[in-house]
Parts: structure tokens; sequence; C-alpha cells
């Protein structure tokens, strides 16, 4: 098959996505070592495994000090990271956390990897993103969504994306 071709066995998925980053990890790593880093690491990991058990969600992979997740339901998955948010918040960790999150159909690739403009757009988000900051299209988020508000941030460039995009700043609601 050439590098350009799509399968036809191409199973495409709905699916939200999540990347989660710790701002200022390498800096903090820097300026108190290693043994430090891996505490403030390892409790995170433990948190965000946590909230996402009990959200339904999946940590797809860690990305050192971040990483993805995968859910089915919008929901499920905003929830989760405005509660992983506000958790790390709560046990005072020195980093706090930065988020993009986006939802869309992608090719669920062999059977345990996900690729899309969705994977690729909540990637760039997290990017973007400011400490204690979650960023979505504004498309994503709806006043369904349950102890969650946002707020409009305007259009924005996104890296790998040819047209400007209207994002929102999710939040704990008050």
């Amino acid at each position: 098959m050439a590098a350009d071709e799509t399968p036809t066995t191409v199973a495409r998925v709905e699916r939200t996505f999540a990347f989660v980053d710790l701002s200022g990890f390498t800096s903090f790593t820097d300026a108190n070592g290693d043994g430090p880093a891996v505490g403030v690491l390892a409790r995170f990991r433990a948190d965000l495994r946590s909230v996402a058990s009990h959200k339904g969600v999946r940590v797809a992979k860690w990305l050192g000090d971040g990483a993805m997740l995968v859910g089915v339901e919008v929901e499920d998955l905003v929830e989760a990271i405005i509660d992983i948010e506000h958790l790390i918040d709560v046990h005072q960790s020195p980093l706090p956390l930065r988020a993009g999150i986006a939802s869309g159909k992608v090719i669920l690739f062999e059977g345990d990897d996900y690729i899309g403009s969705a994977v690729n757009l909540a990637s760039r988000l997290c990017d973007l993103a400011k400490p204690h900051e979650v960023l979505a299209p504004a498309s994503l988020w709806s006043p369904l969504l349950v102890n969650t508000q946002a707020t409009p941030i305007g259009a924005h460039r996104v890296r790998g994306f040819a047209d400007p995009l209207e994002l929102v700043r999710l939040h704990l609601a008050a």
C-alpha cells in the first residue's frame, strides 16, 4: 500500500481526547533535582489514574510529565480534566496543570492508537494553554456539562490548522 493510501478496513470512531501537561516540570527538575520531580510526577499520575477510573475515561498513553486521555462521552472526559485540575490545586502541587480537549471522528489505528484531527487539536490546545488553563474548541462546550463553565476567549490560530478556531477556557463552575 502506498504511503498516501488509507486502508479499506479503517475503523472510524467518535472519541474525545485530552492532553494534559504539568507546566514547568523541566525547570522544577533543574531547580529541585530528580527526586522531588519524581515525587510530584508520582502524585500527579496517581491522581490522574484515580480520576480517570472514576469518570470512565482511559489514560491512553503517558507522555513524561503529561498524558493523553480518551473518552467515549464528551462530558465524562471534560469533567475528568476539570476534576484533575482542581485536585492538583487541592493537593498544592508545585506544578500547575494545563490541558487541551477536542472531540471528533478519528481512525482507530492498530487497535490501540488514534489518528485524526481531534487528536492533533487536543495536543495543540494543550501546547497553547497557559498554566491552570483548560482549552477547548467552542463547539465542544455544552450547557449540559455538569460543574463546568466556559469562558469564550475568541478566535485563535492553532499550529497546523489553516483557519483560526473559536476557543473557550473551561473551568469548575462556581
